[in-house]
């Protein structure tokens, strides 16, 4: 794997990326959606006890005691939005510790992947060898990252309508308009919006752009 040519800092935010490789499919079933997000939840913590397969397998009692164990711990990443795609996905990372979001990345992907291919007798990687990584540098650019972020649905035409954006179950934009999170913090961006429907709207209000440009980068990139 090549080296990183930025590197990742502590107290910095981060647009983190990637994608299955050859563009395939990564996130199929409702069961594999689930288990990403299990996963995320899991791996945000910077030194859990043990890997995710073996957690899972301990009866409920232990599993209850090893998670109220495990939130007492200090966290690699800060997750201020993300989105799950059916061969990507789309994160907003805050790095609270050194290489936080190398080791939460690196976890991540390769417990899903090993997930995956045990589910689908299938070898070898599922994502590219190194996610891409963009740090933010102004609050604007912030703001409009988690919209591009929680548009990316109906962008790529995943949903049917937009009004079905926040019932998204993949992404982080439902628990904005809840104002409320399990594993990501809302507060950060809603704060520069003061109440969640003035989110949505700042979201809603760029949609059909948003989608303009993604049919333009296609005919850019497929079309030379």
């Amino acid at each position: 794997m090549p080296g990183r040519k930025t590197p990742l800092v502590i107290g910095e935010i981060y647009h983190v990326f990637n994608r299955g490789i050859n563009r395939q499919p990564t996130f199929i079933t409702k069961g594999d959606y689930l288990r990403a997000q299990v996963s995320i939840n899991f791996y945000r913590f910077l030194r859990p006890p043990t890997s995710l397969s073996k957690f899972l397998k301990l009866d409920n009692d232990r599993q209850e005691d090893m998670w109220k164990l495990l939130q007492q711990t200090k966290r690699s990443v800060e997750i201020l939005s993300y989105c799950l795609m059916p061969n990507h996905f789309h994160f907003l990372l805050k790095q609270i510790e050194e290489n936080g979001i190398s080791k939460f990345m690196g976890n991540l992907q390769n417990s899903y992947t090993k997930y995956f291919n045990t589910k689908n007798d299938r070898d070898g990687s599922l994502f590219l060898d190194q996610f891409k990584a963009v740090r933010v540098e102004t609050d604007e650019q912030l703001i409009h990252l988690t919209r591009y972020i929680h548009l990316n649905p109906h962008t790529g035409y995943v949903i049917k309508s937009l009004e079905e954006l926040g019932k998204y179950p993949w992404s982080s934009f439902p628990d904005f308009l809840k104002e409320e999170g399990q594993f990501v913090d809302v507060n950060f961006a809603l704060s520069f919006f003061g109440s969640s429907e003035k989110y949505k709207k700042f979201v809603f209000d760029q949609a059909d752009y948003q989608r303009q440009l993604k049919e333009i980068e296609y005919l850019i990139l497929e079309h030379p």
